[in-house]
């Protein structure tokens, strides 16, 4: 079946649409009772699986293999972990002026999650950038945010993370991590068909995240806690995830090049260094929220869509710039026009 391709004139992610229907129709028909509990075991059970296909896709010696551009894969978990939490931790100002202290909660929670894996392949792949450096970045910052962004969580958002406590960590652990680890071991076996079935196994990706954000928002609906969100709130979270979002591209962008990669790196620094992964935020936010996970994860949603958006027109820029270093083949080679003169003069009949 061929694929039907998004007008290049919509910017707008048609998955972040099913996003938006989820939401929608967690709004009118929320899960309650017996319905919430079978779609919380479900959610969990989903989260466990997609851990496992994570685990069961990353490919060992790939990883292995790319620790040899290990300055590229430390500046891009340096980005992602340590400059943009204090960003997040910087933004703790914008309360109650600009941010209610719930989607202060969820902002800080989006610069903890790890990079995105796919957006960044495919955006540094448009741009001309160093594609397996972009590979290897996303993967190991998945690898890395499954043990830091909890233990991260647990430090920065402490016991006002909504239901956050010690207890969250080993759900983090027996959810992600164990599922992730099952898979990495059983790569040997189960791998050939992953990779097989690679795009029906995305359809489950996907589907896994459609229930978890049905689930998150589902029990913030029941719990009404969006009365407390305005549109005048969701306009300043919009305007401050922007400037956020201008601060990392840019930071990225120019760090890399004050740190003299080349520019190809520097397009995959750019962009692995500059996102956070939806896919990642949305399991592990309800793990750590419970409840209060609607509000968590809004801020996420809302900048994963940003990202995007801005990526892409980067991306397509970054396309058309010229070759930074041309081939000087051509300057050596130079003098070959004149070499046919040279072999006639050398083989022409000598004067009597």
């Amino acid at each position: 079946m061929k694929r039907l391709h998004w007008p290049r004139w919509m910017p707008i992610d048609p998955y972040i649409l099913l996003l938006l229907a989820t939401v929608g129709l967690a709004a009118l028909l929320p899960a309650r009772g017996t319905a919430a509990d079978v779609a919380s075991g479900a959610s969990t059970a989903a989260i466990a699986f997609l851990f496992f296909l994570y685990g069961a896709r990353l490919s060992t010696r790939e990883a292995l293999d790319g620790l040899r551009h290990w300055r590229l894969h430390v500046t891009v978990l340096a980005c992602t972990f340590i400059v943009f939490p204090a960003l997040g931790l910087a933004s703790r100002a914008l309360v109650p002026v600009l941010l209610t202290q719930p989607l202060y909660q969820g902002l800080l929670f989006l610069t903890l999650v790890p990079s995105t894996i796919q957006s960044s392949i495919a955006f540094t792949s448009i741009a001309r950038g160093n594609v397996p450096a972009a590979i290897c970045a996303g993967s190991f910052s998945s690898l890395v945010g499954i043990v830091v962004t909890p233990l991260l969580a647990a430090g920065l958002l402490g016991g006002s993370g909504g239901g956050f406590s010690a207890d969250s960590l080993v759900k983090i652990v027996l959810q992600l991590l164990v599922p992730f680890v099952a898979g990495q071991l059983l790569r040997p076996w189960v791998g050939g068909f992953v990779a097989r079935h690679k795009k029906v196994l995305g359809y489950v990706d996907r589907g896994s995240i459609l229930l978890v954000v049905y689930t998150a928002f589902s029990a913030g609906m029941v719990q009404g806690i969006w009365h407390r969100v305005s549109p005048a709130r969701l306009g300043a979270l919009l305007a401050v995830e922007a400037v956020l979002l201008a601060v990392m591209l840019l930071l990225t962008w120019y760090g890399a090049k004050a740190l003299r990669f080349s520019r190809e790196d520097r397009i995959a620094i750019q962009f692995a260094g500059s996102k956070k992964s939806l896919a990642s935020g949305l399991p592990m936010a309800s793990v750590l929220f419970g409840a209060h996970a609607s509000l968590a994860v809004l801020p996420l949603m809302l900048f994963h869509q940003m990202q995007l958006m801005v990526c892409a027109v980067i991306a397509k820029r970054r396309s058309h710039d010229p070759e930074p270093n041309p081939d000087p083949a051509p300057e050596r080679d130079a003098p070959n026009p004149d070499a046919p003169s040279r072999t006639t003069v050398a083989t022409s009949p000598r004067p009597r």
